[in-house]
């Protein structure tokens, strides 16, 4: 369990932009988090507290910043990692799954054979805002008959509700830093 200094420790080290990517929007820029050893660190052993016990077969993790916590998290639990991805960078059979986002619209893809009907996955992406990109990942998990553990978000921007979007569709939520945006 992380103390009140580390978690401030954490909020320190992530870089606020405004206006990014377009005006209106505060983006939390993790890259100042993970290049900080430290931050780091506390961070991959938040994860691995909360997720062990879920015991997933694999950590899937959504392109692009959900792969720099989610592929040594698969490694930290002895699991897999299944990379989903923006369109046109897998090749073979995929699922594709289309969706919105506060600045616009995208499309997850996943290669059709990645998971099995009842694999036990948490879904990991650096942060949860409007819950669109983490709700099209869920979607593609049910749709191959995942057993979805658990969303996984260090960052988590309350105001914006997407926690109730994803808790709404039955999956549990994951994080280790909530953001008001006051």
């Amino acid at each position: 369990m992380l103390t009140e200094e580390e978690l401030q420790y954490l909020r320190d080290n992530i870089r606020q932009v405004p206006d990014f990517p377009k005006k209106g929007i505060l983006f939390l820029d993790i890259t100042t988090s993970v290049k900080d050893p430290k931050s780091l660190r506390l961070t991959m052993d938040f994860l691995k507290e909360k997720v062990a016990p879920l015991k997933p077969d694999y950590v899937v993790g959504l392109e692009s910043r959900g792969f720099v916590y989610g592929a040594p998290l698969a490694v930290e639990l002895g699991c897999g990692f299944i990379m989903v991805r923006k369109p046109n960078k897998l090749p073979g059979s995929k699922i594709s799954e289309s969706y919105g986002l506060e600045y616009g619209r995208d499309t997850l893809e996943i290669h059709a054979d990645a998971i099995k009907p009842g694999d036990k996955v948490v879904i990991i992406d650096d942060l949860l805002a409007t819950g669109g990109t983490v709700t099209a990942a869920i979607r593609l998990m049910q749709r191959v008959g995942a057993d979805i553990k658990a969303a996984v978000l260090p960052i988590e921007l309350t105001p914006l509700k997407g926690r109730e979007k994803i808790e709404e569709m039955g999956v549990d939520v994951i994080s280790m830093l909530q953001y008001d945006l006051d």
